[in-house]
């Protein structure tokens, strides 16, 4: 798809996505979008938090703070990331707090069916040479279900709804997981994002 198409085609997507009402968790909870024009790669999270609901962007709460820093270590700041990767989710509206009270809840199964048709449209429009998969939820959208420490660090080919893309899956960055300060995973998130760089060279080569 050209790019002057494909800078179209994603407005009109983001226009329907954010009238969505799908799920119709309450009053003010509306899906969150990204703003990327034309971008050549993704990135899938979980789903937006009770920040990004107030202020309507992705990824703009602590885990947010703490993505973009690892993105700065593969060599692009927020600003370029924000505008030439295209942020997804599952599900792309605040699901609400955990029952436990720590957290938020993970979308359920009926909600990340009805939100799925979005991710494969986003897919098929941007064609993204690479995908970032944002925590486990993501990771196993795209990858087989093996522990994240197999999986972190590691570079895949696949295919999908767009064609085909390069995966380099990252840990969830919320406080909320501990797998981050486990055993050498800090190592991993290095080695995947030294991966991530690599390829972000070659978008922009």
């Amino acid at each position: 798809m050209r790019s002057t198409h494909k800078s179209r085609a994603l407005t009109q997507h983001v226009a329907a996505l954010g009238a969505c009402t799908r799920c119709q968790l309450g009053p003010g909870i509306r899906p969150i979008i990204s703003r990327a024009n034309n971008p050549r790669a993704m990135l899938v999270g979980q789903a937006p938090g009770k920040v990004e609901t107030e202020g309507g962007k992705p990824f703009s709460g602590r885990a947010g703070r703490t993505l973009f820093r690892w993105l700065a270590c593969a060599g692009i700041d927020e600003t370029s990331a924000r505008e030439t990767i295209y942020i997804a989710a599952m599900t792309r509206c605040y699901p609400g707090p955990h029952p436990s009270g720590r957290g938020d809840r993970v979308p359920s199964r009926q909600e990340r069916d009805r939100c799925a048709d979005w991710l494969d449209a986003e897919l098929r429009i941007i064609r993204p040479k690479l995908l970032i998969p944002v925590g486990r939820l993501a990771i196993e959208n795209f990858l087989p279900a093996r522990p994240l420490s197999e999986l972190i660090g590691t570079s895949h080919l696949i295919d999908h709804a767009g064609g085909r893309s390069v995966v380099i899956p990252l840990p969830h960055p919320s406080g909320a997981s501990s797998w981050i300060h486990q055993n050498d995973n800090r190592l991993l998130v290095e080695r995947a994002l030294s991966l991530i760089a690599a390829e972000l060279r070659t978008l922009t080569s």
